[in-house]
């Protein structure tokens, strides 16, 4: 089973494969992601990089194999609960349009019971680069494509989960506000150590950058599950090497 390195496991996937129509979308897929891992999930279009992210948080069920988060099995779980505890952020960003962007970043800690629902979203807010007392009362058409996804990335993380999945979270913004996100992923990755993230992207240079452990994909497998250093210096499959001199980033040197 490809695993990362270190620590106790925050999230498994146990021979898992998942079918829609004649399509395998995962085809008998086991991974392992240790506690404050940021892994992120690259591969082609169709390479079940998103189908595999959505099932660990039940988003979408396996149609074999297990998935665990901390060690317990989600399929023996409320899927509504497990969600509660696991921090998500989908390619648009998935704000509600009617509600204040304070209000947004609020709904998981009331859906929680959280009493101190509004001083955490406001507190969450500045961690992510936006001023609650400037931006908390506008509604999300009032924003950039990227204070959207900064107002989403707060949602995400303000009950504090251990888990943080993302969706391409950066794939829709132009080239100026993707970096900015990126290098703001970066600095929130170093305050939240304990954090474990799972990020999909189409972008290698994206998640070369970003993650502590890369997950290439091809038509539902693994192909390799490496550090960024390993997998430049030693792509385990052919696949892999084209991946990477096609991107051009097979002669990039990392320092991770």
């Amino acid at each position: 089973m490809p695993s990362t390195t270190g620590g106790h496991a925050a999230l498994s996937a146990a021979r898992v494969s998942k079918r829609f129509g004649p399509n395998m979308a995962l085809d008998d897929v086991s991974l392992t992601v240790a506690v404050g891992e940021s892994v992120a999930l690259v591969g082609e279009s169709g390479s079940g990089k998103t189908t595999l992210l959505r099932c660990f948080n039940r988003l979408v069920d396996p149609d074999s194999g297990m998935i665990r988060v901390a060690g317990n099995d989600v399929a023996a779980g409320d899927p509504v609960r497990l969600r509660r505890h696991i921090g998500y952020v989908p390619q648009d960003g998935g704000l509600l349009p009617h509600w204040s962007v304070q209000r947004n970043v609020e709904l998981v800690l009331r859906l929680l019971g959280r009493s101190d629902a509004a001083e955490r979203a406001r507190a969450t807010l500045t961690l992510v680069g936006l001023d609650p007392a400037e931006f908390g009362t506008r509604k999300p058409s009032q924003l950039s494509g990227g204070q959207r996804q900064r107002v989403a990335i707060a949602r995400a993380i303000a009950a504090e989960p251990v888990v943080i999945l993302l969706d391409e979270p950066f794939s829709a913004l132009d080239a100026i506000t993707r970096s900015e996100l990126q290098d703001a992923f970066i600095a929130l990755r170093a305050r939240l150590t304990a954090t474990t993230t799972v990020l999909v992207t189409h972008d290698l240079h994206e998640a070369l950058l970003i993650a502590t452990f890369v997950v290439v994909m091809r038509r539902g497998r693994i192909e390799q599950a490496a550090t960024p250093r390993d997998l430049l210096s030693a792509p385990a499959t052919e696949y892999v090497r084209t991946l990477l001199h096609r991107a051009r980033v097979d002669q990039i040197a990392t320092t991770q």
